[in-house]
Parts: C-alpha cells; structure tokens; sequence
C-alpha cells in the first residue's frame, strides 16, 4: 500500500535529479524536461492514481469532448454556455402585469413547475411569443444584468 502523503511530501523535499529517478522508476522512461514544478505535478498525479486509481474510461471521455470544444472554438454540449447564471439562481421579470420567475437548472431552466432546455422556450412559455431568453432577462454574455 502507498503512503500518498509521505510520497507526495517527499517529493518537496527531493532534488530535480532525485525527482527524475523517481520518473524513471515511476514511468519506467526518461523525464521529458527537468522542470520542478512539471515532474512534482506529475508525479504527484501519478502517485495518487496508482494509489486511488485513475479517471474511468467516461470521465477520461467527457474530459477529452470538452477539450475538442475548447480546441476548435466551437462550444456545444459539453461546455456551458458563459451566459448561464449557476444554477439555482433565480430571473425575475415583470411581464404582462405580472411577476415570472424562472429557475436556472443544471440541465436547463423551471418556470412554473415546467421544465424547458432554453431559456428562450422558457420566455416563450410566458409570453407566448418568440424572444431570445437572454434578452428578455436583460442578461449580458457573460451572465450579468445589462
């Protein structure tokens, strides 16, 4: 069994070339590059994995499609839209003499016990027209007020 914590405090207290063995015995290869703050990193990571075991398979997946999103600009799915107060934050609007509130969820937003994917289905609900949820909450790109 490892001791995670006497490993990772030994690792403060080796030398770069100390911490290079430890590479070599580790990974079983050369250390890329002789930068402390990379090998203890690196090491540290490694050290627990073998302990605690590794990311599992959909974790390592889910971590890879919000790399490729990032990579290409292009966020989908899997990164949340900047726009997006944390959930349970609570948007008030007056509209039609009356008072909405909508709920922002993990998965989407709540509005009268009604579940909606978009806050503009949401705003679509209450109005009955088409509106950009967004604009209608007078919330800015980054998730602030106007």
């Amino acid at each position: 069994m490892i001791d995670v914590l006497a490993e990772l405090s030994a690792l403060k207290a080796m030398t770069v070339p100390e911490l290079q063995e430890k590479w070599q015995a580790i990974f079983g290869e050369r250390a890329p590059n002789a930068s402390r703050g990379h090998l203890e990193l690196r090491l540290g990571y490694r050290i627990q994995e073998l302990a605690h075991g590794g990311l599992r398979r959909e974790t390592r997946r889910t971590l890879d499609a919000l790399a490729d999103e990032v990579m290409n600009g292009k966020l989908g799915g899997m990164v949340a839209d900047p726009r997006k107060p944390a959930p349970g934050t609570k948007l008030v609007r007056e509209w039609g003499g009356k008072e909405h509130m909508v709920t922002v969820l993990a998965d989407g937003f709540e509005w009268q016990g009604r579940r909606f994917k978009s806050l503009s289905a949401a705003v679509r609900a209450i109005t009955g027209a088409h509106w950009n949820g967004w604009r209608f909450f007078g919330l800015d790109r980054t998730g602030g007020a106007r």
